[in-house]
């Protein structure tokens, strides 16, 4: 069985940093902790609104990081020229709205077909490999294939609430080991994320296709209490 790779997403220190308008603490030097710490690539979402993460942390962190870079964004112009300015080799394409305090399910591949074709295209045509954020959902990972994307991250966050809560976890639980397993059947690497923490990686962790997990909130959140080495470690 491959190993599980680890990506940290870092967009909270950045949450920290602009509370109080400073320029600290700095996310670049949470990535190269990261990075130092065995993580196997660092993940940022550069958001429309700038909540967090903004144009210069990317180009700071990718002109430092070693480790590969994944940079999530909306389907939106604007995003697509930053991501062919700054290249990184990783790209997710995430839903987003404003009023979210956090991204709340997976892209409508379908609703977004017309949209996601062109700008898949494109970064494929530079060389960046790219993963659609994706409910569970079978129809969903089908037509991300259909559009060429080469990986799929599977939106957890109803099973790791359910987890966190001490509810029956078992059916969410079956529908994202289906789905991985669907998705490499047809030849798509599989990733999950969101809400992941030391409890619901326990069961995650045991999908024999899932080939990484992206956390972020999480590690920083306990990173106050163990410290971010020993979180990532």
């Amino acid at each position: 069985m491959p190993k599980i790779r680890l990506g940290v997403n870092i967009d909270h220190v950045a949450t920290v940093r602009n509370a109080r308008g400073e320029n600290y603490p700095d996310p670049l030097r949470a990535a190269l902790q990261a990075e130092k710490c065995g993580a196997e690539s660092v993940t940022i979402h550069l958001r429309e609104d700038r909540r967090h993460i903004n144009e210069l942390d990317l180009k700071r962190i990718i002109t430092k990081l070693r480790i590969p870079l994944n940079l999530e964004i909306a389907a939106t112009k604007e995003m697509l020229k930053i991501a062919l300015k700054r290249k990184p080799p990783f790209i997710c394409i995430v839903p987003e709205k404003r009023e979210e305090v956090t991204t709340e399910g997976g892209i409508d591949v379908k609703r977004s077909h017309n949209v996601l074709g062109p700008i898949i295209n494109e970064l494929k045509k530079n060389n960046i490999r790219v993963s659609l954020f994706v409910d569970s959902s079978i129809d969903q990972i089908k037509l991300a294939k259909e559009l060429g994307s080469d990986i799929i991250e599977i939106h957890a966050g109803e099973f790791c609430r359910k987890v966190h809560d001490r509810l029956d976890f078992q059916k969410e639980l079956n529908t994202i080991k289906e789905a991985a397993s669907f998705a490499e059947s047809i030849g798509l690497e599989t990733h999950v994320g969101h809400g992941v923490t030391f409890d619901s990686i326990v069961e995650l962790s045991k999908i024999n296709e899932v080939r990484k997990f992206n956390i972020g909130q999480f590690i920083i959140r306990e990173a106050l209490f163990l410290g971010l080495e020993a979180t990532i470690k």
